[in-house]
This record gives structure tokens, sequence and C-alpha cells, in this order.
């Protein structure tokens, strides 16, 4: 079951923030979809290792009611919906990035493993 979406009050801007965050899948949703600007479901999928259909799904959906992502669907058979960024969308993965140079440095500093991601993803 989706947990229906929160509208403060929130203690600061950060909770208001990870608010619409929140989630193993979101950050790198937005990361996937900046890097290439639109991305169908498989595409998505197969550019993140480990992310089942359902969680997926799931963020997707979170992610489009909280104007990040938008879902376009084509009247095609088969029916094709391709994803991409909304300008708030891109405006928190912007805000995101210091975020991810401070992992980054986090990662070459401990000497942490980083996942293989497709060739396909890279771009």
């Amino acid at each position: 079951m989706a947990k229906a979406p929160r509208n403060g009050p929130y203690i600061c801007g950060i909770d208001a923030a990870l608010d619409v965050v929140s989630g193993k899948w979101k950050g790198l949703i937005l990361w996937e979809l900046t890097t290439h600007g639109v991305r169908r479901f498989a595409e998505l999928r197969r550019a993140l290792p480990g992310v089942s259909e359902k969680m997926l799904t799931q963020h997707l959906r979170e992610m489009e009611q909280d104007g990040l992502v938008h879902r376009e669907v084509f009247a095609e058979v088969p029916p094709r919906v391709e994803y991409s960024l909304t300008e708030d969308g891109r405006t928190l993965n912007e805000a995101l990035r210091p975020l991810g140079v401070w992992g980054a440095g986090r990662v070459r500093r401990e000497g942490l493993d980083l996942v293989a991601v497709a060739e396909a993803s890279l771009g």
C-alpha cells in the first residue's frame, strides 16, 4: 500500500525536501533521467540494478504525484510510456548535486565499491 504524501507541517526545508526524495531509488531515478533526458520504464529498470518492477513503479508514481516526473503515454500498440523530469525535478536534482559530490568523495576516501552499470545506461 502506497503511503499518503505528507503535506506538512514540516520542521524545516530539509524535512520538506527529504519527504519527496525518501526511498532508495528516487535519487537514482533523478540521476538517470537527468543523464538521459527521457527514459522508458524498461530502460530505467535496466539502468538501476537491484530495483524491482514494483518498487520502480511505486517510486515513479510518487514522483509524478510530487511533480518531479512527467509521464507521457503514447496511444500505440503496444502502449509506449516515457518518463522525463519536470522543472521541479531538474531543480531538485541540481540541489542534490553537492550531496553527490560528497558521496563520491566518501567512496574514494573509504575505498567503497561501486555497482557496475550496464554500458547502455552510461550513454
